[in-house]
């Protein structure tokens, strides 16, 4: 049998250790509790950059990646992959000193820049405000083999919200992919059977990552028994015809799918509020969340190379060694976690999760 397919009970299945291709970890005292949890499932992550204020320049990146690497417990291996945020102002210079950080030899790499359309999500007030303004700096990006990831929402207020993704594609995705054909581009967190097909036909520079909480739950989640707010994200839970369109994504070995869990914590007590943030978060057992997922379509044999080959392969950056060993083995998760002064209700808190991640 080969060594990285379920065995026939599918009850343990072994992977080439994977990463988190899109990653929210905060900074402070909020890094000793999320960063832990990932370095216990992925050798790599990129690193969100949208902090207030946002990481703009590579000095902010790397003094970033120093924070977060002070947070990784002794004895775990965990590279994190830096990103610009993309405002209005940005720089090509920035571009090129990011590019640099790949070939000097010295450690952390700054490997992309994010677009936030301004306002889109939580900690977007300093994002793009006409796609336009940044023109100089794509081209740059695309000069340099500097990854776009692109948060596919527009903010229009008279757009629906669970239409905000299919109206980006339309009106500035497709655009952006005809100006800048060799610029590689991630479509992050995608939510809908629109941004599924888009990229199985856009061609081989567009990749799209997806979250386990859009691969588990469709927005009924978000309003059963009363509304949850550990449940509301950006972009927005949808429909189950998108979550089928996602999971059958996922699940079909298409090379420009990969995972991206969009772990996004948030204290406890901004998420239950009259205005609530944004976010999900999954770091405590994401990897567990993708397994139900795969297996419930009996497709865990196709979960290593989403999970572990996909997104390197599109980075252009080698595979992992190791291997990581999920069982069948039910287990509770916490109901909550320290976040500094506060605390962090992760998804599924208190549930029974079907799946586990053994140590070592």
């Amino acid at each position: 049998m080969h060594p990285n397919k379920p065995n026939p009970r599918n009850d343990r299945v072994r992977i080439t250790r994977p990463d988190d291709w899109h990653l929210h970890v905060r900074d402070g005292q909020a890094l000793d509790t999320v960063v832990p949890h990932t370095a216990a499932q992925f050798a790599r992550a990129i690193i969100m950059p949208n902090l207030k204020p946002p990481i703009t320049t590579v000095a902010q990146a790397l003094a970033y990646a120093a924070r977060i690497r002070a947070a990784v417990p002794t004895g775990k291996a965990f590279t994190p992959l830096m990103t610009l945020y993309l405002t209005d102002r940005i720089a090509p210079d920035e571009i090129r000193r990011a590019s640099a950080t790949r070939t000097n030899g010295l450690g952390d790499m700054v490997v992309a820049a994010k677009l936030y359309p301004a306002g889109a999500t939580t900690n977007s007030d300093a994002g793009v405000t006409d796609i336009r303004l940044v023109y100089p700096v794509l081209e740059a990006m695309q000069k340099e083999g500097l990854l776009l990831l692109v948060h596919g929402e527009v903010t229009s207020p008279e757009v629906d919200l669970f239409d905000r993704e299919a109206a980006f594609i339309e009106q500035q995705l497709i655009p952006l992919r005809r100006d800048f054909p060799e610029l590689r581009i991630v479509m992050e967190h995608i939510t809908t059977k629109e941004a599924a097909q888009y990229v199985r036909e856009a061609g081989p520079h567009t990749a799209a990552t997806i979250t386990a909480h859009h691969l588990l739950f469709n927005r009924n989640a978000i309003f059963t028994g009363g509304i949850r707010p550990h449940y509301y994200c950006l972009p927005v839970l949808k429909r189950e015809i998108h979550r089928q369109a996602l999971v059958a994504a996922a699940t079909s070995g298409h090379a420009h799918f990969f995972l991206g869990t969009d772990s996004a914590p948030h204290p406890a007590h901004l998420k239950e509020h009259a205005s609530g943030c944004a976010g999900c978060y999954t770091a405590h057992a994401a990897l567990e969340m993708y397994a139900q997922a795969f297996d419930a379509v009996d497709a865990l044999d196709r979960l290593e190379a989403f999970a572990s080959f996909h997104g390197p392969d599109f980075y252009r950056l080698p595979r992992n060694s190791g291997s990581v060993t999920l069982e069948r083995r039910a287990w509770q998760a916490p109901q909550s976690y320290p976040f500094g002064d506060a605390e962090l209700k992760p998804l599924l808190g208190g549930e029974l999760v079907p799946w586990r991640l053994l140590e070592g």
